[in-house]
């Protein structure tokens, strides 16, 4: 049984409390008593005498606690947004948006004195790329996959979306007929030949899983993958060099973009300088199919190769390093930020590449194994 406190002990930790504003935790680490029986004594005090003879009731005692709570509140989101409410929105809102999810809405608005409304109409502008969106895509993707392959692949995007549409799914056809596309879904009629033709035509896969290179800078993989911390989805992006599997390139962004690949790509190069005629190898992606990425990469005199789709086999060396940064790095660590996790990230990718051996080497690291190359 715990011991008994007088009516004077209780009422000088009461006081410590609310006359010398200590905080309860430091109480609690001194006295040793439960936070819970000091909030008790709070809550029991029929009367608090404060300096200078000021007289508060419980009731009053609790609006003000409430008024600093909050008050603390908007100091920790300016802290941690970075910003102050004499920023320009441009700075400001994307700040917000990192933060929406663990802070109330009205609180973010009210502590960097942004407009409610702005805020949304900022959110609902950019939903496209918001992460739950995102989300859905893949879920209808998985629908969309499960119907054509239950009609031995005989549906288009009309007669799949009218099946999604029946099982109380609001999606359009043209919805339907952009994932299928982005999925690399034909149906079986009359053209589909030379919808097929032209698909081999557009994204041609010229590895063929051939992960093999008699050199560095001939052959360079990508893809990307995600990895939730806290409420924010990450995205990974990665370009692995065939030759001694290393990673020559990465970036880590909130959104899946082309942006996010280019500036992956952009890294590598600058770093790398590989000779006009290199392949580089993704998945379909709109990401990776994009004008302005195919572009780019035609500028620079990349020549792309293009995975089947449904067929991760086709850049299988990418799905087994994303499968070991998470196994041996990424699952097994609880960040405590957002810097940590990026930081993390950037050390497994060095130990990855100068401290790990790989079977594909003769167990010689990547770094040894490009180093005996450039020595001989």
């Amino acid at each position: 049984m715990g011991k008994r406190h007088s009516e004077v002990e209780r009422q000088a930790i009461v006081n410590r409390f609310l006359i010398d504003n200590e905080s309860v935790a430091d109480i609690v680490t001194e006295t040793g008593i439960a936070r819970s029986t000091i909030y008790g004594w709070i809550s029991q005090s029929r009367e608090i005498k404060a300096p200078k003879n000021i007289e508060l009731t419980v009731k009053d005692y609790r609006k003000l606690e409430s008024r600093v709570k909050r008050l603390e509140s908007i100091i920790e989101v300016i802290k941690e947004s970075g910003c102050s409410p004499s920023n320009t929105l441009d700075v400001k809102l994307p700040a917000m948006e990192l933060l929406q999810g663990r802070y109330s809405i009205h609180l973010l608005c009210d502590a960097l004195d942004v407009p409610r409304g702005t805020f949304y109409n900022y959110v609902f502008r950019g939903k496209h790329t918001h992460t739950w969106y995102a989300e859905r895509r893949e879920m209808m993707k998985v629908r969309i996959q499960e119907i054509y392959d239950e009609y031995n692949q005989v549906f288009g995007a009309a007669k799949i979306r009218a099946i999604m549409v029946s099982e109380g799914h609001r999606i359009s056809v043209e919805m339907v007929r952009r994932l299928m596309r982005d999925m690399g879904l034909i149906s079986i009629r009359q053209d589909a030949k030379d919808l097929y033709e032209k698909e081999k035509a557009l994204f041609p896969n010229r590895v063929k899983q051939n992960f093999n290179a008699s050199a560095p800078n001939q052959v360079w993989l990508s893809d990307v993958t995600f990895f939730r911390y806290k409420n924010f989805q990450y995205y990974i992006c990665a370009i692995i060099d065939v030759y001694a599997r290393f990673i020559v390139g990465y970036k880590i962004g909130k959104r899946n973009s082309t942006q996010l690949i280019k500036a992956t790509f952009k890294c590598a190069y600058e770093k790398r300088l590989p000779p006009k005629g290199i392949l580089f190898h993704a998945d379909r992606g709109v990401n990776y199919t994009s004008n302005a990425f195919q572009a780019y990469l035609k500028a620079v005199g990349v020549v792309q190769s293009f995975s089947r789709p449904y067929t991760p086999y086709d850049n299988s060396v990418m799905e087994t390093f994303f499968s070991s940064m998470k196994r041996e790095e990424l699952y097994r660590t609880k960040y405590r930020s957002e810097k940590e996790f990026k930081a993390a990230v950037e050390k497994y990718i060095l130990f990855y590449n100068e401290k790990r051996p790989h079977a594909k080497n003769g167990y010689k690291t990547p770094a040894k194994k490009e180093e005996e190359f450039y020595s001989n």
